[in-house]
Formats: structure tokens, C-alpha cells, sequence
């Protein structure tokens, strides 16, 4: 099937230059030249092009209205809200001048189309369209800009160490994820590639104090609801990229060098599912680099609860060095 579609191809693209060479043949025979577009022609394309304009629009409101359910849901983190605002804001203010500028575009390859009785106007440099099209965008960017700002400053500062938080490190490797919490100490114990070795795959001290009470699960990991949460990203092979859409998270695993984000978890997955009306419904850990063949299949579950069954949870995992 792909040598017929690939020949199909190929005898079309003949066909077609033959009958260019045809139509160039008969032009110059009748001492036209086929490549000049008369007045009556670039009106007409000029008319097509504009009305384009309406399909070009029609599909994009159409795309809007087709889609729009299969946005992510509600943020279930606090700064998500943030975020969210942020992006909706933006598309609220690209919208209009998307729409406006094609509109302008379309309509002027129709009225001012070629006609043999007007001499097109060349200027150019002009102070005044340049101070427009520069302050109203600059102005734009500057809001944005500020507020996004804003947001990433509290986003990625440091929680305290007296504010009562969970301490997790995320690992990354081709093609899995592991979490790692900190015991009772609060302290992730220390970790590095020279250290793997066997079950140790993520390269955790064993000679380390603190890591002797460090908790490490794969497969899906538990979050506390309204609790800050602080990771620490690693990767042991190449760039990875640790997204949790429902949380508005993502941040860059790189070898060698620790990485780090904190948020606050709002919504459990038990008032998620009812939210979205799904009962398979969970919150997931993926990764947003390409980082191989099983890149698709690099994701981990993520369970938010309440403090009392996480805590439940929590002691229920072993150990580092059990």
C-alpha cells in the first residue's frame, strides 16, 4: 500500500508539471504570458481570501466549542489558581487582536487588490504607526510580565524549615520514577549516581544518619491535603521533566544538578472525582521530555488524601534500610 500511495504520488506530481508545461505552451503560442495576473484574477482571489476570513474564523470558534470540555480540570493547588488566571487572562487578550488583525489582513488582500489605475504609496518609516504597534504590546507584555513574575517568586521560594511541610524527592530515570520521603528528621538523607548498586537504584548513602529513616515508593505516591509540599528533582540519566498538570507543576530533571518546587495540594482525588464526574479519575505524574522510546510510559499516580490517611499511609511503607 505505501509503494502504490508512494507511485500515486509521484504520477501526480508528473501530471501536473505536464499540463504546466501544456498551459505555458498554449500562452505563448497566443503571445500571453501566463504568469501576469489580470485585474479581473487578483480581484477575485482577493474576494476568495477574504472570504476565507469567515471559514478561518468559523473553525477556530469551532475548535473552541468542540474542545473546550477537554481542558484540565479545576487546579488542585493554590498557586494553580494563580496560573490559571494568568493564562485565561492572556487568551482573553490575544483573542480580539487575533481576530481583528486577520480580519484587517484578509480584508485589505481584497480591497486593495491590483487594479491598473491606482499607484500603490510607499513610505518608509513612519514615527507615529511605530510608537503605536510598539507601546501597545510593550504595555501588554509589561502586565503580564509583572503578574507572572509575581507568581513564580512565591511559587519557588523556599518553604521554611519551622513551617510544617512534607519533604519528598522525585527521581527520575529512563524509564520510571521514584519518591523519596523525608523521615522524622525532616532531612533527605544523601544520594548520589557513584551509590548505586543493586536495590539501590536511586544511589541513596546508606551510611548516611538521615537517610536511614527516608521512605522510598514507586508507583504511585500520597500527598496530604492543604499541607505545603517540597520537592527536590534529580535525574540519573538524562533531562527529564516532572508535570503534574492537575497541580500546574513542572520542573526540569537534570543529571547532576537538584532541582526544586513546592505547592500546596486543595482538592483530595475522592472530591476530584466527583468534580469531573469521573470515578477512574487520578492525579498523575508524567514526564514532558522526550527522553526515549518509553518516554510515553513514565508516569506515576498521585494520591491526595487527608492528613489522617496519609499519615495512616506513611507508616505503613518501609523504610530505607528495611
Amino acid at each position: 500500500m505505501t509503494i502504490i500511495i508512494a507511485v500515486a504520488i509521484i504520477l501526480v506530481v508528473i501530471v501536473g508539471s505536464q499540463l504546466l508545461k501544456i498551459a505555458e505552451l498554449r500562452a505563448a503560442s497566443k503571445g500571453e504570458l501566463i504568469y501576469v495576473m489580470t485585474e479581473k484574477e487578483s480581484k477575485f482571489q482577493g474576494l476568495l481570501l477574504f472570504l476565507s476570513f469567515f471559514v478561518f474564523i468559523g473553525f477556530f470558534f469551532w475548535q473552541m466549542w468542540a474542545w473546550y470540555g477537554l481542558r484540565l480540570p479545576v487546579s488542585a493547588s493554590e498557586h494553580g489558581v494563580a496560573i490559571d488566571f494568568l493564562s485565561n487572562l492572556t487568551y482573553y487578550m490575544i483573542t480580539p487582536v487575533f481576530i481583528v488583525t486577520h480580519g484587517v489582513l484578509l480584508w485589505f488582500c481584497y480591497k486593495y487588490s491590483f487594479s491598473p489605475n491606482r499607484k500603490a504609496l510607499f513610505f518608509s518609516h513612519s514615527n507615529k504607526l511605530e510608537l503605536i504597534w510598539t507601546t501597545g504590546p510593550s504595555l501588554a507584555l509589561t502586565v503580564l510580565i509583572i503578574m507572572g513574575l509575581t507568581s513564580w517568586n512565591k511559587i519557588m521560594a523556599p518553604i521554611p524549615d519551622e513551617t510544617d511541610h512534607v519533604l519528598i524527592e522525585l527521581t527520575g530515570q529512563q524509564y520510571t520514577w521514584t519518591a523519596r520521603y523525608a523521615g522524622k528528621d525532616k532531612i533527605l538523607g544523601r544520594s548520589h549516581v557513584t551509590l548505586i548498586e543493586g536495590v539501590n537504584a536511586t544511589g541513596v548513602d546508606a551510611d548516611d544518619s538521615n537517610s536511614k529513616d527516608d521512605k522510598l515508593v514507586k508507583g504511585k505516591f500520597h500527598l496530604p491535603v492543604d499541607v505545603p509540599v517540597q520537592f527536590v528533582f534529580r535525574s540519573l540519566d538524562v533531562i527529564h521533566s516532572a508535570y503534574m498538570p492537575h497541580f500546574r507543576v513542572q520542573m526540569n530533571c537534570v543529571p547532576g544538578l537538584k532541582t526544586q518546587f513546592n505547592f500546596v495540594p486543595t482538592i483530595t482525588t475522592k472530591e476530584m472525582k466527583k468534580k469531573t464526574n469521573n470515578p477512574d479519575f487520578e492525579y498523575i505524574l508524567l514526564c514532558n521530555k522526550i527522553c526515549g522510546a518509553a518516554h510515553y510510559n513514565m508516569q506515576m499516580d498521585i494520591i491526595v488524601e487527608t492528613q489522617e490517611e496519609y499519615d495512616k499511609w506513611l507508616a505503613e511503607q518501609k523504610t530505607f534500610i528495611e
